[in-house]
């Protein structure tokens, strides 16, 4: 939502840049919410971190979760970028925790309408770093990092006070080692081998082709009749 990032770590009151349509979309859902948000009506926008973590329906289109899955079926992470890119990580059993807040949240937690990062500030990581997590958790692991690669836009760190301020008994309890261990032993418990599973229907966007090339979604991805 925050567009290319610079030095700082990003807060609510910053400007939004959103660069993808993906991002753009929840920017403009943002803007919906609030306006609709009122003393009947309360809203609230979670600026979720780079999620991550075990799922009974397992993405693997997440960076970390790609790095496990790829380090266990091939023994290396490429990293496609130069690996400086800053991302801070929740676990999915945190964005739970949030939505719990969320729901539950009193108006003095942010009154009639609040948008705000959900994460940890200690748990922004450069991607690189979060490679070599990987790699010590799951021993033999080799990385490549792509040394040519252009910037990559996408690189932000973000800060989450607000969130900690409001919330401090919802705040990220699963680390980023339990995450790598817990996809780990949830991936072998599948007995998953796949070394393609890039092409796989563990990557939303392959759903979503398979979906329309079934016919059964439109060009805007709208469910036919």
């Amino acid at each position: 939502m925050y567009g290319t990032a610079d030095s700082e770590a990003k807060k609510e009151s910053d400007s939004l840049n959103p660069l993808t349509a993906y991002a753009k979309s929840k920017v403009y859902m943002e803007q919906v919410i609030e306006k609709l948000s009122d003393n009947k009506f309360q809203g609230t926008c979670l600026r979720y971190s780079t999620a991550c973590g075990m799922t009974p329906r397992l993405r693997l289109d997440l960076v970390l979760n790609d790095f496990v899955a790829s380090a266990l079926t091939t023994g290396r992470i490429e990293i496609l970028s130069d690996g400086t890119p800053w991302r801070p990580l929740i676990d999915v059993q945190d964005m739970v925790r949030a939505i719990q807040w969320a729901v539950e949240r009193d108006d003095d937690q942010g009154g009639n309408f609040v948008a705000v990062n959900v994460g940890r500030n200690e748990w922004n990581y450069q991607v690189v770093d979060v490679a070599n997590r990987v790699s010590q958790r799951i021993p033999n692991t080799k990385i490549d990092i792509n040394t040519e690669a252009a910037p990559d836009k996408r690189s932000y760190r973000v800060d989450f006070s607000l969130y900690e301020s409001l919330a401090p008994n919802y705040l990220p309890q699963v680390d980023l080692d339990q995450s790598i261990d817990e996809l780990a032993e949830g991936l072998k418990r599948m007995n998953f081998k796949d070394q393609n599973f890039r092409v796989s229907e563990m990557m939303r966007l392959k759903v979503l082709q398979n979906l329309q090339d079934k016919r059964l979604l439109d060009k805007n991805l709208y469910w036919k009749k």
